[in-house]
């Protein structure tokens, strides 16, 4: 997969540890960089390019992952879910169809980080799976917005 990767200047030793890990596992990664302190802009540019298709999937990092996961979720076309545990990480991908996801640099360890990463990227959303009428009002409710 083509992975696109930001974060705020707080959360760069996190973002390079993931990109380290993507690559470890075969992806292909670009950097969005780091330098930006407001954080949403970022999270805009990863989310617009993954939203487009430039990237198969975007991942997005900031103190607490939330103002990136935020931002993220207000272009249209990224989904983006914030990862605290396993479970969630997995699901984000097979129940959500989440083409991003976040994390926080100061809530998560970057171990933890690595193994959400995986297992988030380890999983393909079945577009025939009982949550396909769920993600489908998601993004029916998207397209009523104006």
């Amino acid at each position: 997969m083509k992975l696109a990767f930001g974060c705020d200047p707080n959360a760069t030793a996190l973002k390079t540890a993931l990109m380290e890990k993507a690559q470890s596992l075969g992806h292909e990664v670009v950097d969005f960089g780091a330098e930006d302190p407001i954080y949403a802009n970022v999270a805009a540019d990863v989310a617009r390019a993954v939203a487009r298709g430039d990237y198969d999937r975007g991942v997005v990092v900031c103190g607490t992952g939330i103002g990136v996961s935020i931002a993220a979720n207000k272009v249209k076309g990224a989904y983006c879910a914030l990862l605290a545990d396993a479970y969630s990480a997995q699901r984000a991908t097979l129940s959500n169809n989440a083409n991003m996801v976040a994390m926080g640099a100061q809530t998560t360890g970057i171990e933890t980080a690595k193994v959400l990463l995986e297992n988030y990227l380890a999983n393909t959303y079945d577009p025939n799976s009982r949550s396909a009428p769920k993600v489908a009002r998601v993004v029916e409710i998207e397209a009523e917005q104006k």
